[in-house]
C-alpha cells in the first residue's frame, strides 16, 4: 500500500489538483515552495516547459527568467544529471553565481533540493523543493528527506506527463503478456527480482527479463515508475 502523500498525486485529475498536491506533500515535508517542471524537447534546439509551481508573485518574472537561463547551477545540474543535487548558497558562489542567489534568497529561496527525470522521446520532469531555513545536519534525517522526494517525484512525474500533455503527446495504452503484469504486481508489494522468481517458480534472471520487458513497453526508466503507470493505466491493480 504506498503513502497516502504518493496515491494522492498520482490520482489527480486535473492541473489544479495536481498543483494541490505536489503544494501539500511538499510542505508537509518542510518546504515552502515548490517547482515541477515538465520539458518536451521539439528537435531544432527548440523546447516547451509546463511548469506547476507556487512561486510567490512577485517573484515568478525573476523565476522564469533563471528558469530559461544558463547560468542556474541547480538547473544546469538537472539538466544533465539524475542524481539529486542539495544546494546553499556555497553552490552558487562556487559557480559564479552569487548574485543569482542573493537574488533569489529575498524570496525565501536560500536553500533545497532538485532532481529531474530525463525520459525517452525528448521529455524531461525536473522537481525541486525551497526553504528559507538550513537542511538539517543529521545525515539520516538529510538522505530519508531525499529519498521521500525521489519517490513523490516518479509519481508526480507520472501525473504530470498525463495531465499536462496533449493527448497526440502521451503513449497509447501497451499490452503486456500476463506473466510481466504478474511479476509487475509483485514488484509493486516490495518484492525483490529474486523473490519475485522464487514466488513464481522461475529464475531470477527470467524475473528481471519479464520486468525489463515491460518497462520497454510502457516506455519508463525504471520498475518503480512502471508499476506507477501500469497502475494508472489499470493493467494492474
Amino acid at each position: 500500500m504506498l503513502p497516502v502523500g504518493y496515491t494522492s498525486v498520482l490520482q489527480a485529475q486535473s492541473r489544479e489538483e495536481f498543483r494541490d498536491e505536489v503544494v501539500r506533500f511538499t510542505q508537509r515535508l518542510g518546504f515552502a515552495t515548490v517547482s515541477a517542471v515538465t520539458m518536451i524537447e521539439h528537435g531544432l534546439g527548440r523546447s516547451e516547459l509546463i511548469t506547476v509551481d507556487n512561486t510567490p508573485s512577485d517573484y515568478v518574472q525573476p523565476y522564469s527568467d533563471a528558469l530559461s537561463g544558463r547560468r542556474d547551477p541547480v538547473l544546469q545540474h538537472c539538466k544533465r544529471q539524475t542524481m539529486p543535487i542539495i544546494w546553499d548558497q556555497g553552490t552558487y558562489v562556487e559557480h559564479g553565481a552569487g548574485d543569482l542567489w542573493e537574488q533569489q534568497a529575498r524570496y525565501g529561496y536560500r536553500t533545497g533540493i532538485a532532481m529531474a527525470l530525463h525520459l525517452p522521446e525528448g521529455k524531461h520532469f525536473w522537481f525541486g523543493v525551497d526553504r528559507d531555513q538550513p537542511l538539517p545536519t543529521d545525515p539520516d534525517e538529510l538522505q530519508r528527506i531525499v529519498a521521500d522526494l525521489q519517490l513523490f517525484a516518479v509519481h508526480a512525474q507520472d501525473s504530470a506527463m498525463r495531465l499536462l500533455l496533449p493527448p497526440a503527446q502521451q503513449l497509447e495504452r501497451p499490452s503486456l503478456t500476463p506473466r510481466e503484469m504478474e511479476v509487475l504486481r509483485w514488484t509493486m508489494d516490495g518484492k525483490t527480482a529474486w523473490e519475485v522468481g522464487a514466488v513464481l517458480g522461475i529464475s531470477e534472471r527470467t524475473a528481471v527479463l519479464h520486468v525489463t520487458n515491460a518497462m520497454r513497453k510502457l516506455d519508463c526508466v525504471s520498475k518503480h515508475q512502471a508499476v506507477l503507470k501500469a497502475l494508472r493505466l489499470g493493467l494492474i491493480d
